[in-house]
């Protein structure tokens, strides 16, 4: 067993290399990246399927509810 100082070189050098690293920060930013894009993507399908609701399928049940106005309704 060594007896003497102990020497804390070993673990000075592992936290310069850890401060030099920057590969953390690039995953960091295609993160932020891909959660901005998300929070885009989601309004743009919010706005869309409520238009989609109100012209394109408002206009199928009008067309099915005249359809079925002069044909009786009874499904004959």
């Amino acid at each position: 067993m060594k007896n003497g100082p102990i020497s804390f070189r070993p673990a000075k050098l592992l936290l310069q290399r850890f401060l030099r690293d920057e590969s953390g920060a690039t995953a960091m930013e295609y993160t932020m990246i891909v959660a901005v894009l998300s929070i885009i993507t989601i309004g743009a399908f919010t706005a869309i399927g409520e238009t989609m609701r109100d012209d394109v399928f408002g206009a199928v049940v009008s067309t099915l509810d005249a359809v079925l106005a002069t044909s009786g309704g009874d499904g004959s």
